[in-house]
């Protein structure tokens, strides 16, 4: 990635467009990440010290809005806690994208560097709860969806926590389940604190939460739903103990599984990155085409920006490409002001640098899959196939 693609990538602006910048070797390096997502209150901290087996001071629980920051709990010699900032510039990190979200964000983030067995396999994401209230929203200093999405991004888990006693979904929920659209493969829905409940009361909880989770996810499969009490502290109704037990269990070994399929979430994440960047490029090749021999190439690119969704289009017919593919127009315009089309490299450069991405999609990135178990390919049946 850093010999062949970063250059490209920076040649040809996509850093720019792209939601997610430059990939960094900490980013391939790091341990197989699990995001954790929920509304107040709905156990995402105890999840985590239950998980660990222990306690830290910089995770707090309780009925109130306890954690108002995200929080990156990672494997440690020693337990410490790493500023936001300090944790953005640190190269063995996966956080380095994060300081785009500038200054306010990362005062509300911070790393917990600890001893525990299951950190030496994945790391942990806790997230604030999410708020329901407007002006709540606003206070927070940065867009939780988008620092979400982010998260999201680089994560091979995300949990969704919902407390089996209040399953209204604020605003705000409803766009960070949104924002997970892209990733929504990666998604386990978890109904917390389910044991306290009878038979009937989690019948029309779990309806209830499905139906409304319909409303907002926009996906043709059915998500995997986990029930059950996820903390250290015995179940309070023995009628659904066994059942709990198994979906406990069902839970662990889905995220002990992770690592075992983390290599292959990586291509397949990089190789997504591959043909949204193959896009971007068609794109401005199409736009450097006709700007080759125009003399008054200022007045024809705003021209061109103001036609796009025409050329989206005909690119689209042309080129075999999706229209999903496309970046969305609007946010693509805007992007396009700080940038000079005619200032790109020539045509007969362009058309080399896209062959060039197709014999790593098509050639060398599968050669590199060879090399992975049948059953890490089995999970990702759109990664490239070997040729």
């Amino acid at each position: 990635y850093d010999r062949r693609i970063k250059p490209l990538e920076s040649t040809y602006w996509f850093n720019d467009f792209h939601p997610v910048p430059f990939l960094t070797p900490a980013y391939f390096e790091a341990n197989p990440m699990v995001l954790l997502l929920g509304q107040y209150s709905v156990g995402k901290t105890s999840f985590i010290r239950y998980l660990l087996e222990r306690d830290h001071k910089g995770l707090r629980v309780g009925p109130e809005p306890t954690t108002d920051r995200f929080v990156a709990v990672l494997h440690g010699q020693n337990d410490r806690i790493l500023p936001g900032n300090a944790a953005a510039v640190d190269a063995e990190k996966p956080f380095a994208g994060l300081e785009k979200y500038g200054v306010d964000f990362l005062n509300k983030f911070q790393c917990i560097e600890m001893q525990s067995e299951i950190l030496t396999k994945i790391t942990l994401v806790d997230t604030p709860g999410v708020l329901a209230g407007a002006k709540q929203v606003e206070n927070r200093g940065y867009d939780m969806s988008k620092i979400t999405e982010w998260f999201a991004d680089r994560s091979d888990r995300i949990l969704v926590l919902f407390d089996a006693h209040k399953l209204d979904i604020s605003d705000e929920m409803k766009s960070v389940i949104r924002s997970l659209k892209a990733n929504h493969t990666k998604v386990r829905i978890v109904m917390n604190k389910a044991d306290s409940i009878t038979s009937k009361q989690l019948m029309r909880v779990y309806g209830a939460m499905m139906w409304s989770l319909g409303r907002v996810i926009d996906s043709p499969e059915s998500l995997r739903v986990y029930v059950g009490s996820f903390w250290e502290k015995p179940m309070k109704k023995r009628q659904f103990h066994r059942f709990m037990l198994e979906e406990r269990k069902e839970l662990l070994d889905d995220l002990r599984e992770l690592p075992r399929h983390s290599t292959l979430r990586k291509i397949n994440q990089l190789v997504r990155r591959c043909r949204y960047f193959k896009v971007h490029l068609t794109i401005l090749r199409t736009l450097r085409f006709q700007l080759q021999y125009v003399m008054f190439k200022e007045a024809k690119q705003k021209e061109l920006m103001k036609n796009l969704f025409i050329e989206f289009k005909n690119i689209s017919a042309q080129n075999g490409i999706p229209p999903k593919d496309f970046p969305d127009i609007n946010k693509f315009r805007s992007k396009m002001e700080a940038h000079q089309i005619w200032r790109l490299p020539k045509l007969p450069q362009i058309d080399s640098d896209i062959e060039d991405l197709n014999r790593m999609l098509s050639r060398e990135i599968p050669n590199i899959m060879r090399q992975l178990p049948l059953e890490e390919k089995e999970r990702y049946p759109d990664s490239p196939k070997p040729s």
